[in-house]
Parts: structure tokens; sequence; C-alpha cells
């Protein structure tokens, strides 16, 4: 792959990861539930799903899901079951100041790890959105270097950006602040999940 098309590919992977959306939502809420490791986890597992994503494209699974409706269908509608799931999760939450301080980390760190990878997982849209990607810099010609060029472009961006998100929220100055309202980032969270699972139905 040449340098110019690399650097285009990096670009709108860079621009879709800094767009907010219910993954810098769920990123933030483990941070501020949990702390620096937490949000790391949570950054680190989002960045797998993804590149589960990217990996299913370059072979070609992404045209499956497409030509195969009952298979997209039933992907799409775990993932809107999935967000509902968090999202009622997060509106019933009885968050308080006074809890946070007593108990620093309200989730583990495997219920970080696994709401970090299924929030990417379970969005059948990022299959269309890397198939759509990756036909414009791919071809019939290939190498499995080039391939994994791509994948690994994909995940470390994705990593990268939310593992930095994690880091500068998690430092004291901000992190305090954010536990004095964790309802509200609770609140957000839900909402944001609402969004997304009503772009999945709609």
């Amino acid at each position: 792959m040449e340098l110019t098309a690399w650097l285009s590919l990096a670009t709108i992977c860079i621009l879709g990861a800094m767009t907010p959306g219910p993954s810098l939502a769920m990123v933030l809420k483990h941070t501020v539930s949990g702390g620096r490791i937490n949000g790391l986890v949570t950054s680190i597992t989002h960045g797998l799903g993804v590149s589960l994503y990217a990996i299913l494209t370059v072979l070609g699974m992404a045209v499956l899901i497409k030509e195969t409706p009952w298979l997209f269908n039933m992907i799409k509608y775990a993932g809107a079951a999935f967000l509902l799931w968090l999202a009622f999760k997060a509106f019933t939450a009885k968050s308080s100041l006074a809890k946070i301080s007593q108990e620093k980390s309200n989730v583990s760190l495997k219920q970080s790890a696994w709401e970090g990878f299924m929030i990417a997982f379970l969005n059948p849209k990022l299959a269309l959105f890397f198939l759509a990607l990756f036909s414009q810099f791919i071809d019939v010609n290939a190498t499995w270097q080039q391939k994994s060029l791509m994948v690994l472009t994909v995940g470390s961006i994705d990593t990268l950006w939310y593992c930095l998100i994690a880091t500068i929220l998690s430092h004291s100055l901000f992190l305090d602040k954010l536990r004095t309202n964790i309802h509200w980032v609770e609140k957000a969270t839900g909402v944001a999940l609402l969004g997304i699972t009503a772009r999945v139905l709609l």
C-alpha cells in the first residue's frame, strides 16, 4: 500500500474514532466508575472488537453478512437488544458521590472488558462501514501484508484513541469532578445507547 493511500485510510479511521457515540460513552462510563485501569481495559477490548470486524471484512465475511439478510438481521437485532440492556442499566443505576468515594470501583475489570468488546462487536454497521471503506484501498491482487496493515491500522487507531481518552479522564483533576456528576454520565450513556439503538432498528 502506498503511503498516500495509507494516510487517507488512517485519517478516515481517526475521524471515525473521534466522532462521539456509544463507544465514547462506554469508555467514559467505565473510566469514571472504575478508574484508569477499567477505562484502558474497555478501550483495548473495544479495539479488539473493531479489529475483528476489520478482519472479517478483509476475509470477505462482510459480503456474506450483506448478502444474507437473515444473518444480518440476527446480528442487528441481537445488537439492538444488547444496547437496550445497557441503556436500561444506565438509566436505573443508583450512583452517588458518597458511594463512589467509599467504593472506587463499581465495575469489575471483567465487566469492563466484556462491555467494551460487545459495544463494538454487536454493531453490524461496522461490517458495512469497513466493507465500503476497504473497497477503496484493496484489490484482488492485494497481498496478505497489505491486508494485515489495513487491519492493524484500524485496530491500533481505535485502541490508542480511547486509551488516550481514558488516561486523560482518569487524571485526578478531571476524575474527581466526573465522579461528582456520575449520575449525569449514566444518563448520558443511556441516551447515547438509545440513540444508536434507534439508528440500528430504523
